[in-house]
């Protein structure tokens, strides 16, 4: 017996539909760095039409790949809603990866059109001649354009494009199943690869940001995403929100402390998603400043485990950061760490990784694929599949990757009985210390515990006993002079002796990857390159 309901495509040309019809009124805010630009949705939607007029114009017809090279913005927002509806496929390329892996992955993805905002002209420039695919170049905004006139591809004005578009467009009919958007990998190990989210998966992993169990998002909130756009399509922030009816304020480039504040102070959105490198920045900012942070209702922050140190500390500022788990090939909400009604102490739940969202599994998998019970106890690394979950990479046969239907997400941890996930570390991150297994996540987050740290990173490096040992690279608060000894000494009470660092290293800043987590890749061969002044304590 088969249903009578009717088979409605789930696209993000609904979502469209639904964010700049029902909800006109709302808007996105852009931030200029001295105030704001405002569109109403309606307008949007109107704008968005006349980007996909523009690009019918210039060859865009089926599937084709259209890049974005932009920071979060009102324009950014226009092809995010364009492109993908009008049945072409957005690419967001990271605009922070090394330039080898820009090429590779434009080159890869064989995009045909770039479209860049004015500000990031001079980054572009530098790898367009090698981008062999590319035919149009589209800028946003006043830039002198002659850096880009050596690549020899067309350049175009966006206001220009959409100015003489006109501001209807014949939409056409969707298969919900087909290529929406593209997101590549940071490529920490090798060359990023790439993920291909459908309309279907969007849509679904959309409605799963609304929801209570997530963020529970509507028409009264200010949705700030800090995530790039660019960074697995902002946590899905940007679609959430236009299903929501809830308006965005886009930060564009104006990423610090002080001007994060003040757009907070003057937008006073109500949600906001980063990374913890981002929080740790606001807090200091805000400790040292008067800062009114208290339109915030809710923080999902993910990306790297988050400090329980950073959540309580915001908590005295009246701000909830709530931490959420996901990657790239989960598009990426998977966990949000809401802990369970009436918990008398929510602690133990926050500092996990929360338990998974409606509509995707997971499980702990042991040596030889052997599943492991979900009781708190047994760990191994996390396995997940669902309706956004991705079931290969593109034009990559790496089967290595995937277990009969599950990702593999290289994420070792365990799972609660009432489906908490805690993760211990990533698998390439594990510190095997003479037979037994240390995690660096937990080093850091205590180290970070302490006033006089900033941040911490811990890696294995060779130990000719051990096989590997702790290396703890410290950035210690301006001002502050803690000793190895001393901060040794803090860590004795909170994990066994065994585990305690010999090695430390105190820098001025953690290295970063390009979407903002601790390079541990650049920290091991910085100590294997003698790049680090390394104290040795006594075992």
């Amino acid at each position: 017996m088969w249903s009578t309901m009717q088979d409605y495509p789930l696209t993000i040309s609904s979502i469209r539909r639904y964010g700049t019809e029902v909800f006109g009124d709302s808007e996105v805010a852009t931030f200029t760095g001295d105030g704001v630009r405002r569109t109403s949705y309606a307008e949007l939607g109107r704008r968005v039409a006349r980007l996909a007029n523009a690009l019918t114009r210039l060859g865009v017809d089926a599937d084709q790949r259209v890049a974005t090279f932009q920071w979060n913005t009102a324009e950014h927002l226009e092809a995010y809603l364009a492109i993908p509806s009008m049945g072409a496929v957005m690419h967001t390329l990271n605009i922070r990866l090394a330039p080898e892996q820009l090429v590779y992955i434009a080159e890869h993805a064989e995009d045909e059109i770039v479209i860049v905002t004015d500000t990031l002209v001079p980054l572009l420039a530098s790898v367009l001649p090698k981008m062999t695919t590319v035919r149009h170049v589209i800028v946003i905004g006043d830039a002198d354009l002659s850096p880009l006139e050596p690549a020899g591809k067309t350049l175009h004005s966006y206001e220009e494009l959409l100015a003489a578009a006109p501001d209807t467009f014949d939409w056409p009919e969707l298969d919900e199943r087909q290529a929406a958007a593209m997101c590549y990998t940071s490529g920490t190990t090798g060359n990023p690869k790439g993920v291909v989210y459908s309309h279907r998966s969007a849509y679904l992993h959309s409605m799963a940001a609304c929801t209570g169990n997530a963020f529970a998002l509507s028409a009264a909130d200010r949705v700030l995403p800090v995530v790039p756009m660019f960074h697995a399509n902002a946590w899905g922030l940007p679609y959430a929100a236009l299903m929501a009816g809830a308006s965005l304020v886009m930060p564009d480039r104006f990423l610090q402390a002080e001007p994060l504040v003040r757009l907070i102070e003057d937008e006073r959105p109500t949600v906001s998603g980063a990374v913890p490198t981002i929080w740790n920045d606001l807090l200091r900012y805000a400790s040292s400043h008067d800062s009114d942070l208290s339109s915030l209702r809710l923080v999902p922050c993910g990306g790297s485990s988050v400090p329980e140190s950073l959540m309580r500390a915001f908590d005295k500022l009246g701000v909830h950061i709530v931490q959420a788990w996901g990657m790239t090939e989960t598009s990426p909400l998977a966990s949000v760490a809401h802990p369970p009604p009436g918990a008398g102490d929510p602690w133990p739940y926050r500092v996990t990784q929360g338990r998974i969202i409606s509509g995707l599994e997971f499980r702990v998998v042991g040596d030889g694929d052997r599943v492991l019970a979900s009781d708190g106890n047994a760990v191994g690394e996390i396995e997940i599949r669902g309706a956004w979950i991705t079931g290969s990479y593109y034009k990559d046969e790496d089967a290595s990757k995937f277990n009969a239907g599950w990702l593999r997400t290289g994420d070792v941890g365990m799972i609660s009985p009432d489906g908490y996930l805690t993760l211990t570390d990533r698998a390439k991150d594990v510190i095997k210390s003479g037979g037994e297994w240390i995690s660096s996540v937990d080093l850091e987050n205590h180290l970070m515990a302490h006033p006089d740290v900033i941040e911490a990173a811990v890696v294995g490096v060779p130990d000719p006993h051990w096989q590997e040992r702790p290396l703890a690279s410290v950035v210690l608060r301006e001002g502050a002079a803690v000793s190895a000894d001393e901060l040794r000494s803090f860590l004795a009470g909170r994990v066994p002796r065994w585990q305690l660092p010999e090695r430390w290293s105190f820098i001025a800043e953690v290295p970063k990857t390009s979407v903002g987590k601790f390079s541990k890749k650049t920290l091991r061969q910085m100590y294997a390159d003698g790049g680090l002044e390394v104290v040795e304590l006594d075992a």
